[in-house]
């Protein structure tokens, strides 16, 4: 219908529109670091033991560096006849040669072991909270769902809820302990450094400064744009191979392979030559990074002979500042090396984010008075779609127990009216009144409950017949089951197949006939149990023999539930008991 359309341009301009609003990288950052508020314990625990073990590795460098140092001095001195004691390193730190060798050992166990407790903390906070935003994006999604989603570009929402949900693992798992531990070591090292000389502390704040955070700032920056469009071309090629499946028959019936097959290169190379610009700066930044390192370990060097020459530090202040600064640039590489891929890791997390923050078209309501179901009514109701009026100054009453049609030609509002009884949007004049309440009034269950909605397509997971009609009531036993769908006229059918109830359906249902896939929407109804139905279009796609099955099954099946009944075709309104007619959003 032409509301249809318009809804699907205004859904796909929201969507545009969420994604020029970008927010900063600090900001993105600082939203995902908010969810890790359950798991703090054990963040502050990694944190710890990547410190801890950092030092265990630099200082590993320092202790073996330092003994190497005084055993050349002890030999030089015994070769000059001078002894041991008049070099004054007998004694490491007061340790002799076996307790320094068992204590480098120490620290190199303790570093792995260390690193493994990091790292295993890192994973079991990413999986932990990974699974905590698929479902808080689930639960987003049903919120928004379908008022802000009908339209929306499918491929790009699969993108978001698989694959950029998964690259936040990156972030949680690699990026936020690895910055804390990045702070704390070079604080602990520049400490420790400035114990031998305030300069030389100085230098080694400045190449800390540089290697951890002014060379990653400034790559991040000009690649942020980049990593935004690559994750946003991702999903478009995405939705782009899911619409080529689904129209694959299509394809092959009109010789459209090559077409598509061609747009798919170029989409490909496309998102390859940003994944090489992206590479390609990752390239640079490492050079710079690398070149960063050098130039401050050589500064520190020429700064500590100098010191020395001018008495400033002695031989062991020399070789221990410089050792240090040289050994120490770990943990701030890593962090150098984090913002590689934080660029499309915060694209990643700014697209989640924002199905997250987005408010719901509809929202729910809770708290109120429970109603039973005794009628339906719209009552002067005004909706657009947009800027197209879809229903103008509208009203119709479907009184208890009865089948009400509503016939007219595809696009005149027949189906936004049921969608506006079902809530799915709000009225923008006038009122929809169950049991003489306003829906915006009604607990949001509490409508579930009473209502029933078949749709013009009836969705089939893939999954057994049994477990589709469940949809219609989780956890329903199988004879319930069984009652629902010979109340659809369908349990024959089923009996028939090699596994009856257990028998597989294909993927979106493919392996049934339409008329099949829509008596099991129906039994869905019937299983679901509610007093009133609502029925778009459900024989629109059907031969004369599988309606007049479908209308048979509606008929014998309902009870005393009241039926809501759209339809372009006249013979579907032959089971109604009362038909009106709907022209351009008005009753006749």
């Amino acid at each position: 219908m032409s509301g249809e359309v318009n809804r699907e341009t205004t859904g796909a301009g929201a969507a545009e529109r969420t994604a020029t609003r970008r927010r900063s990288g600090i900001r993105i950052m600082g939203q995902l670091i908010g969810l890790v508020r359950p798991l703090l314990p054990v963040m502050l625990l990694a944190i710890v033991l990547g410190t801890v073990g950092y030092l265990c590795a630099i200082f590993l460098t320092i202790l073996a560096g330092y003994g190497l140092m005084h055993t050349l001095l002890d030999a030089a001195m015994e070769a000059m006849g001078l002894g041991i004691e008049a070099s004054g390193a007998g004694l490491f730190l007061g340790m002799g040669t076996g307790t320094l060798f068992l204590v480098l050992i120490v620290m190199a166990v303790m570093r792995g072991i260390l690193h493994y407790g990091e790292q295993y903390c890192n994973h079991f906070i990413a999986f932990k909270l990974l699974a905590i935003i698929r479902h808080k994006v689930f639960a987003a999604l049903r919120k928004l769902c379908p008022a802000k989603l009908e339209g929306r570009d499918k491929g790009n929402l699969i993108s978001v809820i698989t694959s950029d949900i998964e690259l936040l693992e990156v972030f949680y798992a690699h990026t936020i302990s690895p910055i804390a531990i990045a702070v704390l070591t070079s604080l602990v090292m520049v400490l420790f450094i400035g114990q031998f000389s305030i300069p030389a502390a100085v230098l080694a704040l400045a190449g800390y400064l540089v290697v951890g955070a002014v060379i990653p700032l400034y790559f991040g920056k000009r690649g942020a744009d980049k990593g935004m469009e690559f994750r946003t071309g991702f999903g478009e090629l995405n939705s782009f191979i899911l619409d080529s499946l689904r129209g694959l028959d299509e394809t092959v019936q009109y010789g459209q392979g090559e077409k598509r097959r061609k747009e798919m290169t170029e989409r490909s190379d496309r998102l390859g030559g940003m994944q090489k610009e992206l590479n390609q700066l990752e390239a640079s930044q490492r050079s710079g990074t690398n070149l960063a390192i050098l130039f401050f370990s050589f500064a520190m060097l020429f700064l500590m002979i100098a010191l020395r020459q001018a008495g400033g530090v002695d031989l062991t202040g020399m070789l221990v500042g410089t050792i240090a600064m040289m050994g120490s640039f770990g943990p701030v590489t890593a962090l150098a090396n984090l913002s590689n891929n934080l660029n499309q890791t915060l694209a990643s997390g700014e697209r989640v984010l924002s199905i997250l923050e987005e408010t719901p078209q509809v929202e729910e309501v809770s708290g109120m008075e429970e109603v039973s179901f005794t009628d339906a009514e719209a009552d002067n109701v005004d909706f657009a779609y947009g800027e197209e009026q879809i229903l103008k100054d509208y009203s119709i009453r479907i009184p208890k127990g009865k089948i009400v049609g509503i016939h007219g030609a595809s696009g005149s509002g027949k189906s936004t009216l049921l969608k506006l009884l079902m809530r799915f949007w709000d009225v923008q004049g006038g009122q929809v009144r169950i049991s003489g309440r306003d829906v915006r009034g009604l607990n949001t269950d509490n409508l579930r409950r009473m209502e029933s909605y078949v749709t013009q397509e009836t969705v089939l997971f893939h999954d057994s017949i049994a477990n589709n009609i469940a949809v219609g009531k989780p956890g329903a036993s199988r004879e319930e089951i069984v009652e629902a769908a010979k109340k659809a006229s369908i349990h024959d059918f089923i009996l028939t197949l090699p596994n009856g109830y257990d028998t597989e359906v294909g993927e979106l249902g493919d392996t049934l006939s339409g008329g099949e896939r829509q008596r099991i929407g129906i039994a869905r109804a019937f299983l679901h149990d509610a007093p009133f139905i609502l029925l778009d279009e459900p024989t629109s796609n059907l031969d004369s023999l599988n309606e007049g099955m479908i209308l048979k099954a509606l008929k014998e099946g309902r009870g005393d539930k009241t039926v809501l009944l759209v339809s372009h075709r006249k013979s579907t309104m032959n089971v109604a008991d009362v038909v009106y007619r709907m022209d351009n959003g008005r009753l006749s």
